[in-house]
């Protein structure tokens, strides 16, 4: 496969995943706002700075209105994460490898770029909650697509290989959202709202029912992290993405024959997570455990990206 190829189909997966990744942000950070004692706005405040988007946003004199931040993290084509940006440049980078894929996997990516314009337009009051859902069904739908219809080949591996290393990015920053929003004075860590707030991250992934599969308890703050951090049988945990990206890479490395930076790097991320307990994260910090994470999940990126020649 030409490296051109395969570098055009490992960043659709990731605009894909990062499209929905930003999609269920909003959707958390909105849940955020509407619990008891919120003052509205912090929740979109934190997955705002969670995001990234806070180094790239233009206006740096101004603190950002809640209409600003929805608008620069879901339709600003200056914000190369945006939710316009992601899907706008997924459906072209698709376009240039139409025949890697299959009809339906186009078509995915094709129909919800024609539609969106008419979408974002349906948005009522500022009421942004419909557009997220539809965000999410689109990125369901491209997943369906590709599982159901692309054969496991190179362009298969290329394409999950992008979803694993994004998704993986995504549920670090997801957790670090909470990190950033603030309990209320007289609240304390494991409060009701405290808990509430917990509840609302694992409704935002879908994960509400998985945990309780899992635990079978009331619900726990280092129960939730050991779920999206080290859980394999959770699809989005850290621990999932991680072994998905080595097993990936794997198949590459068959067709291949040699060993390369990628493979080391994932190899490191993986063995670094197997030696964690939840424990030992909450102990040296969990916002500091998953700035390291990011860090090495963007090394792991980065060695895809010079092993593979994109």
């Amino acid at each position: 496969m030409l490296s051109r190829t395969a570098s055009s189909l490992y960043w659709v997966g990731r605009h894909i995943e990062r499209a929905d990744f930003t999609a269920r942000l909003i959707d958390a950070a909105l849940k955020f706002d509407m619990l008891p004692y919120a003052d509205g706005v912090s929740g979109l405040k934190s997955a705002f700075d969670a995001s990234g988007a806070s180094y790239i946003y233009p206006f740096f004199d101004n603190e950002p209105s809640k209409h600003e931040i929805l608008d620069f993290l879901a339709f600003d084509e200056n914000n190369p994460s945006s939710i316009y940006s992601c899907i706008s440049k997924a459906r072209h980078d698709v376009r240039t490898v139409r025949t890697a894929v299959t009809r339906e996997v186009f078509e995915e990516l094709n129909v919800a770029w024609l539609n969106f314009k008419t979408k974002k337009a349906e948005i009522i009051d500022g009421d942004i909650g419909p557009f997220v859902a539809w965000i999410e069904e689109v990125a369901r739908g491209f997943d369906g697509a590709l599982q159901r219809t692309l054969l496991r080949n190179e362009s298969f591996w290329f394409l999950r290989l992008g979803a694993a290393l994004e998704r993986a990015d995504n549920t670090a920053r997801l957790l670090d959202v909470k990190y950033h929003v603030l309990l209320p004075k007289a609240e304390k860590v494991g409060g009701p709202i405290d808990q509430a707030q917990w509840t609302a991250l694992l409704r935002s992934v879908s994960a509400e029912t998985a945990y309780r599969w899992i635990y079978r308890e009331g619900l726990n703050a280092w129960q939730v992290a050991d779920m999206m951090i080290l859980q394999e049988a959770m699809p989005r945990s850290l621990a999932a993405c991680v072994l998905e990206a080595n097993l990936l890479l794997a198949r590459l490395r068959a067709i291949g024959g040699r060993t390369g930076p990628a493979d080391r790097a994932a190899r490191a991320l993986a063995t670094k997570i197997s030696g964690l307990t939840i424990d030992t994260i909450f102990q040296s910090g969990l916002h500091e455990f998953l700035g390291e994470f990011l860090a090495a999940n963007n090394e792991v990126g980065l060695a895809v990206c010079e092993q593979f020649l994109f």
